[in-house]
Formats: C-alpha cells, sequence, structure tokens
C-alpha cells in the first residue's frame, strides 16, 4: 500500500506531504483545486512520462518521492527486481526529480533505474482507473491472466505449461530429424565418398600435435646427435666424470672410518651421484643411438600432414576435428539408413505428447469456463445499482487454431460488454464511455480484489455524471474494495466522499501574484462540514448539514 507521498515544486504546489493509510481514503475539493496535480505527481514515480510543463513557475526542479509496502511474496514486482539485481524489502522508496534541460533521476530503494523499468515497476505497485490511465484491465493482453488469477488453478496451469514444453520438444525433434533425413539424402553420394575418404586416411585425434614434433625432430637431427655426442664425450672422456666421483668415494670413505660415520651423508649423496651419472650416460648413449637419420620418415610425415591439412580445408575444420567431423558424417549415413521407421518413432511421440497437451488445455479450458461464469454472474449482479441495468458484461473465451497454441493453453480471453440490450457485445475498452468505463473498472474491481497482487487502487472521478443511489452505489462498492485493498478516490460526490475512512481536502490559494494548492487531512468534525458543502453548495445550510450527517452515520 501507499504509505507516504512528498512532493516538491510540481505545478502549483510548493511543498507537500502526506501520509495515506489503509482502507478507503477521498480526495475532495473545488473544481480546479488541483486534485489532478495531485494524481499527476503519483503518476510520476510510477512511471508516467515527466514534462517540465510539471515544474513550478519559479523554479529550477521539481521531486516526487513515495513510500510503498509490499507484504505480498507473491507480487510479480520482486522477481521483477531479482531479474534486474534490485535489492528490495517490505518497504519501497522511490524518488523522481525533473530539472529544466529535461534531465532527470530515478531512485528506487537509492538505486538507480530508468524510466521505462520505473513504468514496470509502478505497474505492480498501484492500479489507476479513470481518466488518469487505463492500464490492467483495459488491456485485452491481460484478461487472460486476470481470469487465471480469478479462478486460482495455479496448478492446472503448471501441467499445461509442462505439457506443452514437452509437446513442442517432440515436435522440434521430429522436425529436425525429418530436415536432416532429406538434407542426408540429397547429400548422400557426397556422403559415402567423404567417409571413405577420411576413413582411408584414419585420422587419429592429438596426430598433427605428435607428427609436427617428430617432423621438428627428424629435420634437426644432425644437430641433435652433435650435441648428444658432444655431451657423451664431455662425460666419458678425459675427465671422467664416474673416475672422478669413484675417487671422491675412496677418499670420503677414508676420512669417514676415521670419525666414526660423521660424513655419511656426504658419502650417501657421492653414491646417489655415481647412480645418477651412470643414468645419465646411458641414456644419452640410447639418445644418439635412436636418433633416425632417415630422410624418408620425414617425406611420409610432410605427405600425412600435407593430406590431413587438405581435408581439414575441405571440410573447414581442424586437423584436431577430423576424427569428429568422420562420425558425424558416418551418423548422418546411418540416420538414413535409420529412415522412416525412425520417423515413424519420433511422429508417435509427438502425437502422444500431442494429446496429453490437448486433453490438459481441454480440463484447463473448461476450468476457465466455469470461472468465467462466476465472475459474469458477479459482475453483473453490481451492474444495476450502479445505474446499468442495462449492460451485459461477458468473458469472451475462444479457441484459437493450433498456430496460436501456448503454455497457457488454447484460448482467448476477452472481456466484452454491451451497453444497450440492441447493441453486439464488444471490447469493453472500445464500447464503454468514460463514465460507464470507470464503473464497469469497478464492478470488476471488487471482485478482483483478492485475485490481484496489487495493494493499492486509484479510481479518478469513478462517479462522474451519476448522483443519488446511483452514487450511493459506488460509494458501497468502493468500501467494500477497500476492505481488500487499498482504495484512494477523488470524487466530486458527497455520497461517495461519506463512505471515506479517511478524508484529503486539496485547496487553492493565491497570495499576490502566487497561487498554491495545498492538502490536508480533515478530522470527524472538518468531514462533515466538508460533505455538507458538497451537497450544498457555497452558502452551507443546517439542512446540508443535517443531510451529510445522514450520510455519514450511513
Amino acid at each position: 500500500m501507499l504509505q507516504s507521498l512528498s512532493i516538491r515544486n510540481v505545478v502549483l504546489i510548493d511543498k507537500l506531504d502526506l501520509d495515506f493509510k489503509p482502507g478507503l481514503s477521498v480526495l475532495t475539493g473545488e473544481t480546479g483545486a488541483g486534485k489532478s496535480i495531485l494524481l499527476d505527481s503519483l503518476g510520476l514515480v510510477l512511471g508516467s512520462r515527466a514534462e517540465t510543463s510539471l515544474i513550478r513557475q519559479g523554479e529550477d526542479k521539481l521531486s516526487v518521492s513515495a513510500v510503498f509496502e509490499v507484504n505480498d511474496k507473491n507480487n510479480p514486482l520482486f522477481a521483477l527486481c531479482e531479474e534486474f539485481e534490485l535489492e528490495t524489502g517490505s518497504e519501497i522508496c522511490i524518488k523522481r526529480t525533473l530539472n529544466r534541460d529535461g534531465k532527470g533521476k530515478i531512485f528506487f530503494n537509492d538505486q538507480p533505474v530508468s524510466a521505462k523499468l520505473l513504468k514496470e515497476i509502478g505497474r505492480n505497485l498501484v492500479e489507476v482507473h479513470g481518466q488518469f490511465d487505463n492500464q490492467g484491465l483495459l488491456n485485452p493482453a491481460n484478461h487472460r491472466d486476470i481470469l487465471d488469477a480469478y479462478g486460482d488453478y495455479k496448478n492446472l496451469l503448471a501441467v499445461v505449461r509442462e505439457k506443452y514444453q514437452a509437446y513442442k520438444t517432440a515436435k522440434a525433434a521430429r522436425i529436425e530429424a525429418e530436415a536432416n533425413i532429406e538434407k542426408a539424402k540429397s547429400d548422400e553420394d557426397a556422403l559415402r565418398h567423404w567417409v571413405a575418404e577420411l576413413e582411408k586416411v584414419h585420422p587419429v585425434p592429438g596426430e598433427e600435435e605428435e607428427l609436427m614434433q617428430r617432423r621438428l625432430e627428424l629435420m634437426n637431427s644432425e644437430k641433435i646427435i652433435e650435441s648428444l655426442n658432444y655431451a657423451y664425450g664431455a662425460l666419458t672422456q678425459g675427465a671422467d666424470v664416474q673416475t672422478a666421483i669413484r675417487q671422491a668415494q675412496s677418499a670420503m670413505d677414508k676420512a669417514n672410518g676415521v670419525v666414526g660415520g660423521k660424513y655419511d651423508e656426504i658419502v650417501n649423496m657421492l653414491d646417489q651421484a655415481l647412480i645418477d651419472i651412470t643414468e645419465v650416460v646411458n641414456e644419452v648413449e640410447a639418445a644418439s643411438q635412436n636418433i633416425n637419420l632417415n630422410q624418408n620418415e620425414l617425406e611420409n610425415i610432410e605427405n600425412r600432414l600435407f593430406t590431413l591439412k587438405g581435408l581439414a580445408r575441405k571440410h573447414q575444420v581442424t586437423v584436431e576435428d577430423l576424427a569428429g567431423t568422420l562420425e558425424d558424417f558416418r551418423s548422418r549415413l546411418s540416420s538414413i539408413e535409420l529412415g522412416e521407421e525412425g520417423i515413424n518413432s519420433l511422429r508417435r511421440e509427438e502425437e502422444q505428447a500431442k494429446l496429453d497437451y490437448v486433453q490438459s488445455a481441454n480440463e484447463l479450458s473448461s476450468r476457465r469456463k466455469a470461472a468465467a461464469l462466476k465472475l459474469d454472474n458477479k459482475v453483473m449482479a453490481e451492474l444495476p445499482p450502479l445505474k446499468m441495468e442495462k449492460a451485459k458484461f461477458v468473458t469472451a473465451i475462444d479457441k484459437l487454431d493450433e498456430s496460436g497454441w501456448s503454455e497457457n493453453g488454447f484460448d482467448s480471453v476477452s472481456f466484452t460488454v454491451a451497453t444497450n440490450p440492441n447493441s453486439p457485445q464488444g471490447p469493453i475498452n472500445k464500447i464503454a464511455s468514460g463514465g460507464e468505463l470507470s464503473r464497469f473498472m469497478l464492478a470488476l474491481k471488487v471482485n478482483l480484489a483478492q485475485s490481484s497482487s496489487v495493494s493499492t487502487m486509484i479510481f479518478d472521478e469513478v462517479d462522474a455524471g451519476v448522483g443519488g443511489a446511483t452514487a450511493q452505489a459506488v460509494g458501497d462498492r468502493l468500501a467494500r474494495l477497500a476492505e481488500k485493498v487499498q482504495v484512494l478516490v477523488v470524487t466530486h460526490s458527497p455520497q461517495v466522499a461519506s463512505k471515506g475512512n479517511n478524508h484529503f481536502k486539496v485547496e487553492k490559494a493565491t497570495e499576490g501574484n502566487i497561487t498554491t494548492t495545498t492538502v490536508r487531512e480533515l478530522g470527524s468534525r472538518e468531514k462533515h462540514e466538508e460533505i455538507a458543502r458538497m451537497l450544498a453548495g457555497e452558502v452551507i445550510t443546517d439542512e446540508a448539514r443535517a443531510a451529510a450527517r445522514v450520510l455519514i452515520d450511513a
């Protein structure tokens, strides 16, 4: 719910801080006092377009901030915040500023957000009906989701989504397999040639690296032999390293015997050194003998590398991927051999998945029709007291053709109305006039409130063009709605105003050349006087005060 609203320098408002409570809050005041400015200001923090014409004359910028309390963890707002990595909790603060140059800033819990994202956030916080905004219920794209929320069959919706995904996957597998077979058939001769060609070469993963290394060795074999021979000579000729170590061992053994084994560690190190140097000499000698100067091998390696690289270029892969390419070609040939048998198996799987989906979607459609009938009856029961006894409300459910099937089933849902007995049903947002539309919205919202995630609703002059018993009925329904959600209503009707739990009066005053709009919350006595003014006009009579008391007591 909306907890507070702070406005600075918006049109006629200089500085305004308002606190709101649960229940029904009414805003009244003379025509032109500035009630629309209040709604424009709230619209800024809900994502409405910001225009510099809203900045108060003589000021450089405006700012509006609002605090909301959101306790419903199922509100889509939380998923939206998670998607955009916005920190949130049960209390949400939104602040928006706008400068004369048209630049502004928007903050969501002190985190900057875009105007586009703010609009999405606003839709999950407040619904506004009337001249101020007509989204949500009036958008046919939302009608199916609204009906589903009203019908409360989440588990069935989840089953339909699961069945649709299974059907979609099976259909895609069949289509892909058919396409692969058709392509494979057109490429069959080429595939067989490529397989034979690659099998003859028999590429092996890692082969290129081994060949390149061996090629490098063969190309440098003379230098390698020269280096090995030099190392062997250094170890075995002239000052023989092995002889030198043995002489050192003999000397250390004598010294160690005199000192009672004090030099054991040195003796052991010399023993290990002799073993190591002996192994080194043997390895160098063996390496020298194993160097192959066979130029035929080098030529063979060159030819092998040339063949592998040529095949890699031909198939636009790396040499390393040639073995995998061969397996892919073999697989494509196998798919041709699998032929219709495999396709028929996939077709059977697809058909079964389709039947499962259709069965669940039909069940969902039946549940929707039952929920629609219940909603239609409840809305129709609300219309006569609202002076719309000739109007008809119908939730139209039409089955889509297969191209329109989705994870939400195969139903198209739209709220339709006929305002006169002989008029055809039509979309609610195109058939109803402004005053009728507001009352249709009210009748709908009274019944949809429990299924809505939005906890604040605003009605702007929902009582326009009606009075007497009809206005009384409008007030009754707003009061009923306010038992479930927070309701703010801008009204000129004393019957509606009398139902308010909280009453705000919008006033305009001029001092010198400066006009300012103020808003103040009325106490019980002031509320009584304001409703009497609404009944009587400029001069408040005792009769008007008595009538106001009757309305308030009722």
